[in-house]
């Protein structure tokens, strides 16, 4: 017994805990530490063995003073004959209750299968959603475009129309899961019921199955549409075609086609929602006495802009109803303009020199004041 740990330390709770803390650790012990879990494991198998058998001491009424009294000499023989820890599952629902659906749920998500004898009808199915990843320019998001896509998907099989079997055929009970569409598996300490791998959950078998599907009932087809991509959408805008993705088992609604956009930068513009913003440069003189620039927009059109004088480096001017398209609608954002004043690196000598008369008229001061950085435009 030297090498066991004591079974509250193995829980992870006080000497004093009550069944409800008891139960919630090692709820979530088992659920962590489950075999089916955690395949080829075997530190994981043992640390689920000891907190089912802590679990199974501390959770009885009978076992627990004993062991506190005495240890695990207290309990050593009290699971004789029959399943061992007996205690810790006779009652699943009660363990593993209040947990968004009860224990059935969870080992369903968990593992894939159920807990709780649920026969597969067999009916329709609803087929998978598909994704395509689509890439486009700045200016496609921006104005729109249409765009031609190939992608493969299941379609019903044409030769037996989505029922999986050659004419004549019938179905039969699967001899596997028995009907059931689920087969149970143990281990461990649980026994999880699984998806039955024969009929994939139909419960039934076809005797001569579709040449065409091979009992599918559904055929890898090569599919090419023409997808109108609406003005103004972003980057990472999902747009789902309903009835594109693969179809369903036993005539069930094929899924949808999810296209994922994804919106190239450009050189020269960025986007912000629905206002489009750009640069362009001036000159000393034109942002000291104004001017009159053009501008030459996304699309390609040149508009006219005036730089008011005294205009400052970093200054930010809009152009109304110049920036991207709001989807369904008539309206737009704006274009803003950012000013970046050039200081000329070379200067000739006539430039040189009219700067030098100009400094002189303009008398600047050697100890210029500091500005407070709020006042700055930005």
């Amino acid at each position: 017994m030297a090498n066991k740990r004591d079974y509250y330390e193995v829980l992870g709770v006080e000497k004093n805990a009550t069944q409800d803390d008891i139960k919630k650790a090692y709820r979530k012990l088992a659920i962590q530490y489950h075999p089916d879990r955690n395949p080829g494991d075997k530190t994981a198998e043992e640390k689920f063995k000891e907190a089912t058998e802590a679990y199974e001491v501390l959770s009885d009424d009978e076992k627990r003073p004993l062991y506190d009294q005495y240890g695990f000499a207290g309990v050593e023989g009290m699971n004789q004959g029959g399943a061992q820890y007996s205690h810790a599952f006779h009652d699943f629902s009660d363990l593993f209750g209040g947990m968004g659906g009860g224990f059935s749920d969870i080992f369903e998500s968990i593992f894939g299968g159920g807990m709780g004898g649920r026969h597969a009808q067999g009916g329709p199915a609803h087929g998978a959603s598909l994704r395509y990843d689509l890439e486009l320019t700045f200016s496609e998001a921006v104005y729109g475009t249409k765009k031609d896509i190939h992608f493969k998907h299941n379609e019903q099989c044409e030769t037996c129309h989505g029922s999986g079997g050659a004419p004549g055929s019938s179905k039969k009970t699967c001899t596997m899961c028995q009907g059931m569409g689920q087969i149970r598996r143990s281990s461990g300490f649980f026994a999880v019921q699984q998806t039955c791998p024969q009929c994939h959950g139909s419960g039934t078998t076809i005797d001569n199955p579709c040449v065409s599907c091979h009992g599918t009932g559904v055929q890898e087809k090569n599919k090419k549409m023409t997808l109108t991509i609406p003005a103004g959408v972003d980057n990472g805008k999902r747009i789902a075609i309903p009835h594109q993705g693969d179809a369903g088992e036993n005539g069930g609604t094929a899924g949808d086609l999810i296209v994922v956009l994804h919106v190239q930068p450009h050189a020269y513009f960025e986007r912000d929602a629905h206002d489009l913003y750009c640069a362009v440069p001036i000159t000393i003189s034109q942002a000291a006495l104004g001017a009159d620039i053009t501008v030459t927009a996304l699309d390609g059109k040149r508009i006219d802009l005036k730089i008011p004088a005294g205009t400052e480096n970093g200054k930010m001017l809009r152009i109304k109803g110049e920036g991207v398209p709001v989807t369904n609608s008539s309206r737009k954002g704006d274009l803003y303009v950012k000013i970046m004043v050039q200081v000329p690196q070379r200067l000739t000598a006539e430039q040189r020199e009219v700067l030098k008369r100009y400094m002189e008229i303009e008398r600047p001061t050697n100890a210029p004041q500091l500005i407070r950085l709020s006042s700055l435009a930005r």
